[in-house]
C-alpha cells in the first residue's frame, strides 16, 4: 500500500511526507505489491541478483568445477564479476551474463506490474537508482531491461540516476523545500538513512541557484551501521555526532548554512514525522509511537547559526528521485525505482512554476 500524505503549498512551511512539494506532486510511494511468492519488488532487489548468480553457479558446482571458485557470490563483488564478464573464462562470463539476463526479465515484470497501478499509469520516464544501478553490472541489467520493454512495444524511457547513488538521497533534500527558504544561504544539512548505511552531508546550492540544478554534496559523513550491533538510541547519538561534525566543518569553510535539515528515511512517513511502516531494517524500533525522528534530530541540533533549526523528512526513495528533478522537468509524469535491500519506489507529476499542474 502507499501512503496518503499531506499537501503543501508554496507558502506553507514544509510538511513531513508531503504529497505536494514545490516542484512535484508525489502521486505515490512505498507501494508494496504482493503475489503468491511474496513482494513483487523483491524480484528486482540487490539480493535477488546475488541469488541469480548462485542459481547459475549450481550447474557447474554439480560437476565439481565452479568457474567463480569457492568464494560466496557477494564476497566476489560486483567489480570482479564485471571483469569476469568482460575478460574472464567463457564459463564464468556465461554465469554472469545469465544472471544479468534473468534479473532484467525480473525487473521487466516488476515495471509492468507497477505500470498497471492507477497511480503509475501514463508514466513517461523512469529513473533507476540505488547502489546497484551505479555498477557496470547494474547498468547492463538496466539497459537489457529497457531493450526487452521496447521489444514488447512498451513505451517507457529508462535512465540511470545521474548523481552518485550515495549522494542522491542527500541532494534530493533541497527539493523538499520552497526556494524562498534557501535564499541567502550557501548550503544545508541532509541525512540519508538506509538499512545498512547512514549518510549525512552538506549540500551546497549557492545563493543564486533558483532551480537548484547545481546542488551538490561538498562534504559527507558515512557510517555503516549494518556491520555493528547497535541500538536505536546509539544510532541516533552517532547520527547527531555526524551532524555536529559537519556543522563545525561548514563554519571552518565559511559556508552559511540554512537552518534546515532534510531527512530521507525508509518507510511511510506521517505528517507528524512518525514512521508508520517500513523501518524494519533499521537498528531498533523506529516505528514506536513514542519515537519521533525529526523531533529527536531537532533536540540534538536545536540551532544552526543563530536560528532555530527546522527538520523535514520524507521517504528515502522519494528524496533520491527528487535529485533528478532538474533533468526531468520536461516530463509530465515520471517515477523512480531504487535498488537496494528492497525495491524503493515513488511516482511524481511535475508542477508548473506557479504551483499548478
Amino acid at each position: 500500500m502507499s501512503k496518503t500524505v499531506a499537501a503543501q503549498s508554496d507558502l506553507d512551511l514544509p510538511a513531513h511526507g508531503a504529497a505536494t512539494l514545490p516542484g512535484v506532486t508525489v502521486d505515490s510511494y512505498n507501494i508494496e505489491i504482493e503475489d503468491d511468492e511474496g513482494f513483487v519488488g523483491d524480484q528486482a532487489s540487490k539480493s535477488a541478483f546475488w541469488a541469480l548468480i548462485d542459481k547459475w553457479r549450481k550447474p557447474w558446482r554439480k560437476t565439481g568445477k565452479d568457474p567463480l571458485g569457492k568464494e560466496p557470490s557477494e564476497k566476489i563483488g560486483k567489480e570482479k564479476l564485471a571483469e569476469l564478464l568482460a575478460d574472464g573464462d567463457p564459463e564464468a562470463a556465461a554465469v554472469v551474463a545469465s544472471a544479468i539476463d534473468d534479473y532484467a526479465h525480473g525487473l521487466v515484470s516488476v515495471i509492468r506490474r507497477y505500470s498497471r497501478l492507477k497511480e503509475w499509469r501514463k508514466t513517461e520516464y523512469l529513473v533507476i537508482g540505488g547502489g546497484f544501478s551505479a555498477s557496470r553490472l547494474g547498468k547492463l541489467a538496466i539497459a537489457r531491461t529497457e531493450l526487452l520493454l521496447r521489444q514488447d512495444g512498451f513505451n517507457l524511457d529508462l535512465d540511470i540516476i545521474r548523481n552518485d547513488p550515495d549522494e542522491a538521497g542527500l541532494i534530493g533534500a533541497v527539493h523538499l523545500l520552497p526556494t524562498w527558504m534557501l535564499k541567502g544561504h550557501d548550503a544545508m544539512l541532509a541525512i540519508d538513512i538506509g538499512g545498512t548505511n547512514i549518510r549525512t552531508g552538506v549540500v551546497k546550492f549557492g545563493k543564486r541557484s533558483a532551480d537548484l540544478a547545481k546542488a551538490r554534496v561538498v562534504k559527507v559523513e558515512r557510517w555503516r551501521h549494518g556491520d555493528e550491533d547497535v541500538t536505536r538510541d546509539q544510532a541516533i547519538r552517532k547520527l547527531i555526532g555526524m551532524l555536529r561534525k559537519l556543522l563545525r566543518w561548514a563554519r571552518s569553510e565559511g559556508l552559511e548554512l540554512a537552518p534546515l535539515i532534510g531527512v530521507a528515511c525508509p518507510g511511510l512517513i506521517a505528517e507528524d514525522g512518525a514512521i508508520t511502516r517500513g523501518g524494519q531494517n533499521l537498528p531498533g524500533n523506529w516505528e514506536s509511537s513514542r519515537f519521533n525522528l525529526p523531533a529527536v534530530i531537532r533536540a540534538g541540533i536545536p540551532q544552526i547559526g543563530n536560528e532555530e533549526s527546522l527538520v523535514v523528512m520524507h521517504n528515502d526513495a522519494v528524496v533520491q528521485g527528487l535529485s533528478e528533478l532538474p533533468r526531468a522537468r520536461n516530463r509530465k509524469s515520471w517515477g523512480v525505482l531504487t535498488i537496494g535491500t528492497g525495491l524503493g519506489n515513488a511516482r511524481y507529476t511535475n508542477r508548473k512554476p506557479n504551483g499548478g499542474k
